[in-house]
């Protein structure tokens, strides 16, 4: 059974690590699919083909989801081309890590800018659409720092808790509509990122996890299906640790 046929669905920064992920398990689960992609052309067009394998639509959009006037056009064309929007999901986000004391002001800036403004952009640009069909689901991706910080990255953990406390206010005001917000915190997530790090540190890190391995991409993307199909349908306003046992 396909829980998300049919479904149009929004993700932003879809071109790798859980982005791609969750693109990928969407399309197997019968969802169309619109992605933003920031430079990786090539990847997008990939992406597209392996998602239109599965027998669903699928198009990748260049476009910046920092930015709110992109945000808005980009929403406007994947009204026009697929009809409708179901499900958004807010995944875009960049790090850039320091102590506070080296932290530039443009680096602090940037990361707000890209993984919290990013957020109401999109979600700015659905609800009116959402609100006419009178159903939705909103999905914002947060992360364990967002939940319970962490030394070197106040500027990652301040946008990712801001998130939190956004898609509360959204699930509040948009409930009466039968539009559902919900966050995922992600714990350690193995990716292309993460591939580069050094696999003493990598190891040390799994085998502080209960379960005792890092996440996988498809570990998010599922948790995504069930937040975005009509399984959920009573759930909103809430935060989903997929972290192995992190935060317990």
């Amino acid at each position: 059974m396909n829980l998300l046929q049919d479904k149009n669905v929004i993700i932003t920064g879809a071109t790798r690590g859980i982005g791609k992920g969750i693109a990928q398990v969407f399309a197997k689960n019968g969802a169309n699919v619109a992605f933003t992609y920031n430079s990786s052309v090539e990847a997008a067009n990939e992406l597209e083909k392996e998602l239109q394998s599965y027998g669903v639509k699928a198009k990748g959009y260049q476009s910046n989801a920092a930015d709110f006037n992109a945000a808005q056009d980009f929403v406007a064309n994947v009204l026009k081309e697929f009809g409708s929007v179901d499900v958004l999901i807010n995944n875009a986000g960049i790090t850039k890590d320091n102590l506070l004391m080296r932290m530039s002001e443009a680096d602090f800036d940037k990361v707000i800018e890209i993984n919290l403004k990013s957020v109401f952009n999109l979600t700015k640009a659905v609800i009116r659409p959402m609100m006419k069909q009178r159903k939705g689901s909103i999905i914002n991706m947060s992360s364990v720092v967002g939940v319970k910080g962490n030394a070197g990255q106040a500027n990652y953990a301040a946008s990712k808790a801001g998130i939190l406390g956004f898609t509360k206010s959204v699930a509040l005001e948009l409930g009466s509509r039968n539009i559902r917000c919900n966050a995922i915190a992600p714990g350690f997530i193995e990716t292309e990122m993460t591939a580069k790090l050094d696999e003493n540190t990598v190891n040390e890190w799994r085998k502080a996890i209960p379960l005792k391995r890092g996440g996988k991409p498809e570990d998010i993307a599922n948790a995504c299906v069930f937040l975005a199909s009509d399984m959920s349908d009573y759930i909103t306003g809430q935060t989903l640790n997929v972290d192995g046992g992190m935060l317990t």
